[in-house]
């Protein structure tokens, strides 16, 4: 027999030799059948315990612990039911027999429960908080991707338009030759920035970043000549001071080459023009021509897509629509750069 002091309950020794074996068959239960054996052990330990049993005490400590850290349920709860239905048994039993109360089961009890619930707050916690790492990280790689998705397709767009515009003008050109040379220096310029961003590729840490960040002068110099050498006049006005940084410089310029390059492709147009002014706290963009205008259900490709991106991520607004008059507008708004 196994009793315990003082009086109190005695059970036959082999149930209790039972609690071992039937903790560790537990261990190849599921989660939810564990948890609920980890609980019956916890009850039985608990209603033979008394006062003085600090060793069985701690078991059904143990055992609530073990049952509440095993219960995949949101609120666990068979764990700290069990070890209660043991700790109000032991209580019964020593009020049957006399003895009194003690309330020492029960406190051994809540401390396991308490244990438990705080090491499952932790390791929620700390996966949380893994998960959260893991997540930003592939945020950020997402976000790589986009940029270099959006980098390739502003490069490669307007360089090979532009290689096509001087390719047919000098077929029909008075100097073939200087449309190659055109095409060659196109050709060089669009391998450099390829170059650039595939080391990004090799290397995902590494900053996105062209070979040579843009002027906005460049909007007149480079961007409107593809346009020039179809035939269609291009008239460019940009303010000397638009308050922009060099990251809001390089997105009125991505913009303004895709509108440029949407152009030449697209407009059929024989004017264009651009223009960049600062209003207030705001730089605005607009770039319009009097071709053939937007179809009215506009398909959103790579290109109005990364307009969008690029507007959004300085806190800006943009529009696509049609023109007074006929013909397509292009408008981008973007908030000024801080002093």
């Amino acid at each position: 027999m196994v009793t315990t002091v003082e009086g109190g309950l005695a059970v036959p020794a082999g149930w209790a030799q039972l609690v071992l074996p039937i903790g560790l068959v537990a261990m190849a239960l599921r989660p939810r059948y564990r948890a609920l054996a980890f609980a019956v052990c916890a009850a039985f330990v608990t209603v033979v315990s008394t006062g003085e049993s600090v060793q069985l005490g701690l078991a059904a400590a143990g055992l609530v612990f073990v049952s509440t850290c095993e219960d995949p349920a949101r609120r666990p709860w068979l764990g700290w039911a069990g070890g209660l239905a043991g700790a109000f048994g032991a209580l019964a039993v020593a009020l049957l027999d006399q003895r009194g109360l003690y309330e020492q089961p029960i406190g051994f009890v809540t401390v396991g429960y308490l244990l438990a619930i705080l090491f499952r707050s932790w390791s929620r916690g700390y996966a949380l908080t893994r998960e959260a790492g893991e997540l930003r990280g592939q945020a950020a790689w997402l976000e790589q991707r986009t940029n270099l998705a959006r980098e390739l397709h502003d490069v490669v767009g307007h360089h090979v338009t532009a290689m096509v515009v001087q390719a047919e003008a000098g077929q029909f050109g008075a100097d073939p030759g200087a449309a190659l040379r055109a095409i060659a220096d196109s050709g060089r310029t669009a391998l450099s920035e390829l170059d650039t961003l595939v080391v990004h590729l090799r290397d995902p840490d590494a900053a996105i970043a062209v070979s040579a960040p843009p002027r906005l002068s460049d909007v007149d110099e480079l961007l409107a000549q593809p346009l020039r050498q179809q035939g269609v006049t291009v008239r460019v006005r940009l303010d000397p001071e638009p308050g922009l940084d060099e990251i809001g410089v390089l997105t009125i310029y991505r913009i303004a080459q895709e509108a440029l390059t949407n152009i030449a492709r697209h407009a059929k147009a024989t004017t264009a023009c651009v223009e960049l002014v600062r209003i207030g706290d705001r730089a605005r963009l607009r770039v319009s021509d009097d071709g053939i205008g937007p179809p009215p259900a506009p398909t959103r490709g790579s290109g109005l897509l990364g307009m969008e991106e690029r507007v959004r991520a300085r806190g800006g607004s943009w529009e696509l629509g049609r023109r007074p008059g006929g013909g397509t507008i292009v408008q981008a708004t973007l908030p000024v750069a801080k002093p």
